[in-house]
């Protein structure tokens, strides 16, 4: 005859509310787990008021791993499997948790899904010389008995402190707290590309790598430890009029206001070709043909020239945007002005140190140019291209201005204005098939189809609204200088094709959204291989092989904090979408950005509490603010809206200099 059980046999469970009843055998039959150490005594317990052990979990959650102890079965029907597997890890019940380990590896793989194209690791850091100090970033905060919220700057960015100093002017005798933050050597902070080559940024070196359809991607160039970081970086693989016969590969990058400029060979050495000075923060880095072109937002452009080896420097208007068209470089100004220079008859027509920089337009309300995209017509005669341009203001228009061929001497005349944005206009892309403006209020996004006439712009029946939606982005505050650079969210893509968005919702994440820019459809979702942050993203089309018939492809190459690139196959993608679209007939659901779940995911990563503003943000990033809109005076009731905001979030923030503050990235 079996023993009467013990009445400490029977344990009685309040699990959020809800009572359970069970063996003290059922529950200890796996050793280590949260159980033993409850029942054992090693950690303390609370009971309610019938005696029953309270445990503050989930109780639906807590049904199937109370199953499983009786039954020694895992039963999944009608449970969401990351809920199970976060509680599983709670209780300590191992073999849960490894049986859902293994179910996500059958559908993840260290070798990425079909879109996955290639790995690089990451090269080797270049050695330091003796006597180069450890550069730093300086991150400042307003001390605690000021209750002003968390500011951070940079020390290597000349304009970062200036860029804070109104915001915190308002708290009056608030003493600055300092702190330094090395510099990550092996973060990649920057990728460009060129043909089939991409150039790589790490704080202190930058390389270059090229691919080769028979051997694939192979590093050739790779810089010294530069003493200053890199902040900006621009690619030529194919140099007209370099130093060896076209052969001669340009890379040229920018701190504060240097820029050192190198040459190689595929096969041979390198040489330093200069090292030059704008005198100001170099806000932009590029080259127009051979010609490296470096720009400040306060009004000033240098331009070195590859047959001369000239540095000229020529002060403008304060430059808030540009857009490159063939030879030419076209500049929109504070003023309300657009300007343009012809690279190609630089510095032959140069005269005076003077480089021919012509007004082409002036905004009819003397708004300042925030944005601005040339389009290139077809040529439709020996008279030339029909040149259009979109433009976004400060005070949310979008214009389009056309050029005849024939009416070269009138300048270009206005052909539509949209009036749908209520914030500065930060980026607009005219395309063959579309017009697509982004605004400061969360990257929101409004489409339009255009209509063409033998390859012209129509006034019949002009365009059409399609689309809107937005492309939420937040990031740290104060990122270091070459955030922005590394992170702009597009459109990318030629201007007679598809063009993509390229959505990283928080700061530290493994994952993208990637979504076509006219619908705001999702493409894919990029997921690292290997779990490493993302630090920085470029789309680059690539050549296509030798072969008769071969196309160039779009990749994704995707930057990461252990210093390794991984690339993504767009032109898959974007295929596979068109496909869909063609098999569902429209009536599959139309899936964008992140869904709610998706982003409350994302947002569990970073606290959005600590921001300046009671949403994440509303009114500009503040290295907009600092760089393109310093003359737009904001409008009744935004001013006092971002003070209140400030002090509703900066109290915990103030606190802790270490706690992250977020931003809306306008890129």
């Amino acid at each position: 005859m079996d023993p009467l059980p013990c009445p400490g046999d029977i344990i009685h469970l309040n699990v959020g509310g809800t009572r359970f009843s069970t063996s003290k055998q059922t529950l200890m039959w796996i050793p280590d787990s949260f159980f033993c150490s409850l029942l054992s005594g090693r950690i303390s317990s609370l009971k309610d008021e019938t005696g029953a052990i309270f445990i503050d979990r989930d109780p639906a959650a807590f049904v199937p791993i109370l199953n499983f102890l009786r039954t020694k079965e895992l039963d999944l029907r009608g449970v969401d499997i990351n809920t199970l597997r976060h509680e599983a890890e709670y209780y300590g019940i191992t073999p849960i948790v490894k049986r859902l380990d293994l179910c996500e590896d059958l559908e993840r793989s260290s070798c990425g899904d079909v879109l996955f194209h290639g790995y690089l690791p990451a090269p080797g850091i270049p050695p330091r010389p003796v006597g180069v100090a450890l550069e730093t970033e300086c991150r400042m905060r307003p001390s605690a008995s000021t209750g002003s919220p968390q500011y951070q700057s940079s020390a290597a960015t000349p304009l970062s402190r200036s860029r804070y100093a109104s915001a915190g002017d308002g708290a009056e005798g608030g003493e600055t707290a300092m702190f330094e933050v090395p510099l990550d050597p092996k973060k990649v902070r920057i990728i460009v590309g060129h043909h089939s080559w991409i150039a790589v940024a790490y704080a202190h070196f930058v390389c270059c790598y090229r691919v080769k359809e028979s051997t694939g991607w192979q590093l050739v160039f790779n810089s010294e430890y530069l003493e200053q970081s890199v902040e900006r970086v621009a690619l030529n693989s194919k140099c007209p009029g370099g130093y060896s016969d076209n052969k001669d590969r340009m890379i040229a990058v920018s701190s504060g206001s240097d820029i050192r400029l190198w040459s190689f060979q595929d096969e041979g050495p390198k040489n330093e070709r200069g090292v030059f000075n704008l005198s100001v923060q170099v806000d932009d880095l590029f080259f127009i043909g051979s010609q490296l072109v470096a720009i400040s937002h306060t009004g000033k452009i240098g331009v070195w020239h590859a047959m001369t080896h000239n540095w000229q420097i020529q002060d403008v208007e304060p430059i808030s945007c540009y857009d490159t068209a063939g030879t030419f470089l076209l500049l929109g100004c504070n003023n309300g002005s657009i300007y343009y220079i012809d690279m190609q008859k630089f510095p032959l027509r140069m005269k005076d140190n003077d480089l021919l920089v012509t007004e082409l337009y002036h905004d009819p309300n003397d708004d300042m140019i925030t944005a601005l995209s040339v389009y290139l017509t077809p040529k439709i005669s020996v008279s030339g291209n029909w040149i259009e341009i979109a433009y976004g203001t400060s005070s949310g228009k979008v214009r389009v201005i056309v050029q005849h061929p024939e009416t070269v001497g009138h300048g270009p005349q206005l052909f539509q204005t949209f009036t749908v944005h209520r914030s500065p206009v930060c980026k607009v892309m005219l395309s063959e098939k579309y017009l697509v403006s982004v605004c400061a209020e969360y990257n929101h996004v409004r489409t339009w189809n255009v209509t063409r006439f033998r390859g012209m712009i129509s006034t019949q029946p002009g365009s059409t609204p399609l689309n809107s939606f937005k492309i939420i982005s937040l990031e740290d505050a104060d990122p270091h200088h070459s955030y922005g650079a590394g992170n702009r969210i597009g459109p990318f893509g030629e201007q007679d094709d598809e063009q993509v968005f390229v959505q990283k919702v928080v700061p530290e994440t493994d994952k993208l959204f990637v979504r076509q820019s006219s619908t705001g459809k999702r493409v894919c979702v990029i997921k690292t291989v290997d779990g490493s942050p993302l630090s920085c993203f470029c789309v680059h089309e690539c050549e296509g092989s030798s072969r008769m018939g071969s196309r160039p492809r779009r990749y994704l190459f995707t930057g990461h904090a252990n210093g390794s690139i991984q690339m993504w196959d767009l032109t898959t993608a974007l295929s596979k979408v068109e496909k869909d679209s063609k098999d569902t007939d429209g009536h599959k659901s139309v899936v964008g950005g992140p869904t709610e779940v998706e982003l409350l995911k994302l947002l569990e990563q970073c606290d959005i509490s600590a921001s300046r503003c009671s949403t994440p943000s509303l009114s500009p990033s503040t290295s907009l603010v600092a760089s393109r809109l310093r003359m737009v005076q904001p409008e009744d009731g935004q001013e006092e809206q971002g003070a209140a905001g400030g002090a509703e979030g900066g109290a915990d923030s103030s606190q802790d200099p270490n706690s992250k503050v977020f931003r809306v990235s306008l890129c």
